[in-house]
């Protein structure tokens, strides 16, 4: 935890919060309103109640503040480090980002120090140079709302060209990949970079709409027991939440997400065991009783399995 307490978004928004209070001009709305802009939607049941209690004594029960000067964030060596350090990640890299003024400091680690064990070894090639010049003709693409011309290898090993228009780039963190969501004229495309053989932007033609993505709810129950609470929202950082406090230790939590990702929401789900219980929808509440009658059969049939 680099940051930590000193740098981190919490302390961001506690100093937008601040800046208004030194201004005279914080009132109720906007001090939610800035806390939603710059930290987290679960930040709403912490920074409150610290500012105005007695944990952080910064601003009184009138929204006035003791301090007088507006705060500063300077960045600090550790900071520049960190930076310095993630500039160096090759995918970062594929968007080529200005490094002025880290020149002469040192990152605080390589992409050599990083071991990772939960994706794929055979990810994307992030330093090959056509791979490198398709994605910066995709990212070109993106920000000049153009179309492409995309010729690539599928997974039957057919070799399409078609005319598509790009609408984002995601990042699969488990398979190291990046992929092109794109729009035809009969039907969305989702590319593996990896797998394109030519790609070129082309002058003209109609933009294609993507369709619109049908999104799931699923809300649960949380009892922050070992940190769960904690590790529950680092881990569904990515996705659209709402969280709401019960009690001292039970929360409820409602997630968003991509319908077509439903059987690993209810493996990820499953994951924290009996420290969360899902309430609705009946339907998701269904696959999760179903996953577990699964895994008690796999246990009956192999015995020694623990």
């Amino acid at each position: 935890m680099l940051f930590h307490e000193i740098y981190g978004s919490y302390y961001r928004a506690a100093a937008s919060i601040l800046k208004e209070a030194v201004q005279g001009k914080l009132t109720g709305k906007e001090l939610d309103a800035l806390i939603r802009k710059y930290a987290f939607g679960e930040s709403m049941l912490t920074i409150p109640e610290g500012m105005k209690g007695e944990k952080w004594r910064l601003i009184h029960k009138d929204l006035s503040t003791p301090i007088q000067e507006v705060p500063d964030m300077p960045l600090t060596l550790l900071e520049k480090r960190w930076m310095k350090a993630l500039l160096l990640d090759p995918r970062i890299q594929l968007f080529e980002p200005e490094m002025h003024g880290l020149e002469n400091v040192d990152p605080l680690f390589t992409p050599e120090m990083i071991v990772y064990y939960d994706r794929y070894q055979d990810g994307d090639d992030y330093q090959n140079p056509e791979y490198r010049r398709h994605f910066q003709t995709i990212l070109q693409a993106l920000r000049e709302k153009r179309n492409l011309y995309v010729s690539f290898e599928s997974r039957m090993h057919a070799h399409p060209r078609l005319v598509l228009t790009p609408h984002y780039l995601e990042y699969s963190e488990k398979d190291d990949r990046f992929r092109l969501v794109a729009a035809g004229r009969k039907r969305q495309w989702t590319i593996n970079l990896s797998r394109i053989t030519a790609c070129r932007s082309v002058d003209g033609g109609p933009c294609m709409p993507l369709r619109e993505m049908v999104k799931n709810t699923v809300t649960f129950e949380l009892e922050d027991r070992r940190n769960a609470l904690n590790r529950v929202l680092l881990h569904f950082s990515h996705l659209e939440k709402e969280t709401k406090r019960l009690d001292e230790n039970r929360y409820q939590v409602t997630l968003r997400y991509d319908k077509k990702d439903e059987t690993e929401m209810v493996i990820r789900i499953l994951s924290f065991g009996a420290a969360v219980r899902v309430t609705e929808p009946d339907s998701f509440i269904a696959l999760i009783r179903d996953r577990i009658d699964r895994q008690k059969g796999l246990a009956t049939f192999f015995p020694g399995m623990p």
